[in-house]
């Protein structure tokens, strides 16, 4: 008989770690419907570093607060074409860096968007949750909510 290991649950919106980055904490909405993941980005500025593409842009972590910022860079894996739950398809750039939730840390391919219209600054799609969580539709929050005292980011920056 196949041994079936336990699976971890979380909700359909949960505070996340991107600490490759420098976000401490990011609300992220976990979409399975959705393939890829995406983070909401501004002042994006693609460069080279040699022959490697790379991409510096900044972060407004928490909703509705646009003077918390968070700078960085990350390697550009691809650019991909992403059609959004409205309908529009949009090429980005995609990058690969650390996503933390429950204390577990993983690599994930995040597209980097305007997601300003959106709800959340962050989806999670179902290849970054896939063979490692079960999600439940009708919670939030199993990992807990980030204390508000706690400075978003360690690279906090008031423009």
């Amino acid at each position: 008989m196949k041994r079936v290991r336990p699976t971890l649950i979380v909700g359909w919106r949960e505070w996340v770690s991107l600490p490759t980055l420098g976000v401490s904490t990011v609300q992220a909405k976990v979409d399975t419907g959705a393939r890829s993941s995406s983070l909401h980005v501004f002042d994006v500025e693609h460069y080279r570093r040699g022959s490697r593409p790379f991409v510096r842009f900044r972060v407004h972590p928490r909703q509705r607060d646009v003077r918390t910022t968070v700078e960085a860079e990350a390697e550009v894996v691809a650019d991909r074409y992403v059609r959004s739950s409205s309908g529009h398809r949009d090429r980005r750039p995609v990058i690969v860096t650390d996503v933390e939730i429950f204390g577990s840390r993983w690599p994930i391919e995040i597209t980097l968007a305007n997601r300003d219209e959106m709800g959340f600054r962050m989806l999670l799609g179902r290849e970054a949750v896939r063979t490692r969580f079960l999600v439940d539709a009708g919670r939030s929050y199993y990992g807990g909510r980030p204390d508000k005292r706690r400075p978003t980011s360690i690279r906090k920056r008031t423009t």
